[in-house]
């Protein structure tokens, strides 16, 4: 009784007993059915064991030949209901899968790449209307939405326990999931396969909106980076391109093109830093860029040597990034 109330208060933003979506759904309700059906059996097997030791030992009747004969029957219904569980399980296996993995048609396709140790999340669409985030994947509630998985370098797996169970991305090969968020509202996902030093700090920020809202947020997304304002900004836009930022950075709208880090055209409107490392603040950003090697050890980006006033200025010109 302990146990399972335990499991009933597993709700939160990273729980796959607290669904938010048609697959997920799926998923709990085959681990509640497995979850009865296995402690039925458990519960039964222990019964029968504890009805045979009292039996024993309270009657020195039987014979031998009788003994075995009822050992022999109690081994046959064993094994009988033992193949009977089994093939009821994976009846209802086979079937929760083929719900699962049903072709529903796609509102909106995503591609997502893993890298070490970030996620770049590509939102297609007819030409000039696709555009690159990181990080933070936005979805419509209520509509079924594909996404196509790769990875830009080791093995990783994308896991948002709320939505879906996990699937691999494998170098050199595509892979796919297609799941449906049913409420708005913000889950986290993570990588579930060890992928390096900072496989720990490679999380998954899931924003589900209304269709208007995410609507809204498409369109902001696909524009390219706001015209810069403010002397500080314009200062700290030239500190950027000055320290080479824009070799593995693209902002829209700018020379800058890099693929090798995120892409960083809104990346102040983003809830989190550092693939869920740290929330989004002046502070944060600070604590980045002056040395990411403290808050994410291994992470690829240098630490980048600034004075003082040149530090604040880009610190300005970030933060405009919305």
């Amino acid at each position: 009784m302990v146990i399972l109330l335990g499991l009933t208060a597993c709700e939160g933003p990273q729980s796959a007993l607290d669904p938010q979506g048609r697959q997920a759904t799926e998923l709990a309700n085959l681990f509640w059915i497995f979850l009865a059906i296995l402690a039925a059996t458990w519960v039964l097997t222990l019964s029968v064991l504890g009805w045979c030791l009292w039996r024993h030992r309270n009657s020195r009747t039987h014979s031998d030949a009788r003994a075995r004969i009822l050992a022999s029957r109690a081994i046959a219904c064993a094994a009988s209901m033992t193949v009977i569980v089994l093939l009821a399980l994976t009846g209802l296996s086979f079937a929760g899968q083929k719900q699962l993995f049903a072709d529903d048609a796609a509102t909106e396709l995503v591609t997502i790449t893993g890298r070490q140790w970030w996620w770049e999340i590509r939102y297609q669409g007819r030409e000039g209307e696709s555009f690159v985030t990181a990080n933070e994947l936005h979805l419509p509630a209520g509509q079924n939405i594909k996404i196509k998985l790769a990875s830009a370098d080791v093995i990783h797996s994308f896991w948002v326990p709320s939505l879906f169970g996990k699937r691999d991305l494998v170098p050199g090969l595509e892979n796919s999931v297609s799941l449906q968020a049913s409420t708005a509202g913000i889950l986290r996902g993570q990588c579930a396969e060890f992928c390096g030093l900072q496989h720990a700090h490679m999380g998954l920020i899931v924003v589900v909106e209304s269709p208007a809202d995410f609507a809204r947020w498409r369109d902001q997304q696909r524009a390219a980076a706001y015209p810069v304002a403010g002397l500080d900004a314009q200062a700290g836009m030239a500190v950027f391109f000055a320290h080479s930022c824009n070799i593995c950075h693209a902002i829209r709208g700018t020379s800058a093109a890099g693929q090798v880090g995120p892409d960083l055209t809104h990346l102040a409107s983003r809830q989190w830093l550092g693939a869920a490392t740290l929330p989004m603040s002046r502070a944060a950003l600070a604590r980045w860029i002056k040395d990411p090697q403290i808050v994410k050890p291994g992470v690829h980006m240098p630490a980048i040597a600034l004075a003082n006033a040149e530090f604040e200025h880009l610190l300005s010109y970030l933060e405009g990034l919305k």
